[in-house]
């Protein structure tokens, strides 16, 4: 599998947008402020699915001002898996480094997943204390525990949004959730074809700004619908592309 070099750093940092007018600007000069320490070859991506509000305008007024932003946006609105699969698709660089655009996570721990990439090809951060209202974190544990049993996935954190892939795998997948599945689907993906997952804890925070979607019955009735259907595809052995074989996982995801 890829590996990064230790200098230089092709790296895509990308987020998903939808109505994040209040936090959109704040979580985009961070990924530039961080992101011009880690990279040398450095991409922000920020994909802008639908919104309503001025989320568009305000990352074209920041990709007018930083030469490393760009912006793409979905119309109509995609779902938060299909603004991921964007995001990823549209990258350029060797590496794509992903999170939220709510700001619950801090972007100044980024450097701390890339020393993980010199032994494993996928890292994973997970949460250390999930700062979401109750109801969430229930549904989250509920979520997390069936698709580990599902999937046989021995990560922590499932949907932690603060992960790092190497751009190459998005050339050797299908991608086919639009919501909340996005996750489970690559990693499984990714697992199936033989790439070592690494993990470490994250901080996060609560939303200070914004309207979470995912706790919504629609949200969580699609993303069920998604899992059976992915669950189907997995046991059947696609979507993969031409000239893939399964491969063993090298090594198994470590908790460090």
């Amino acid at each position: 599998m890829t590996r990064p070099p230790r200098s230089p750093l092709s790296l895509t940092i990308t987020f998903p947008c939808y109505n994040e007018e209040a936090n959109v600007e704040r979580v985009t000069r961070s990924a530039v402020e961080v992101g011009r320490k880690v990279a040398d070859d450095l991409e922000v991506l920020i994909v802008n699915d639908g919104s309503r509000d001025r989320t568009g305008e305000i990352a074209e007024r920041l990709a007018a001002e930083f030469p490393e932003v760009r912006v793409v946006h979905n119309s109509p609105n995609r779902g938060y898996g299909g603004a991921l699969s964007r995001g990823f698709r549209e990258a350029t660089k060797t590496w794509v480094f992903y999170t939220d655009g709510d700001g619950q996570f801090d972007i100044g721990e980024l450097p701390r997943l890339l020393p993980l990439l010199e032994r494993y090809d996928i890292v994973s951060g997970y949460r250390r204390q999930r700062r979401d209202p109750w109801i969430r974190r229930l549904n989250a544990w509920a979520w997390g525990t069936l698709v580990r049993a599902l999937f046989r996935l021995r990560i922590r954190d499932i949907d932690g949004a603060f992960k790092i892939y190497p751009r190459s795998l998005f050339d050797r997948i299908d991608m086919k959730s639009t919501g909340a599945l996005i996750d489970t689907e690559v990693l499984s993906r990714a697992q199936r074809l033989g790439y070592s997952i690494g993990q470490i804890d994250v901080s996060h925070y609560p939303r200070t700004a914004g309207q979470q979607t995912g706790a919504r019955l629609s949200v969580i009735f699609r993303a069920f619908r998604e899992l059976l259907a992915l669950r189907r595809d997995i046991r059947a052995g696609g979507p993969k592309r031409d000239g893939d074989t399964a491969a063993p996982v090298r090594a198994s995801p470590k908790t460090l």
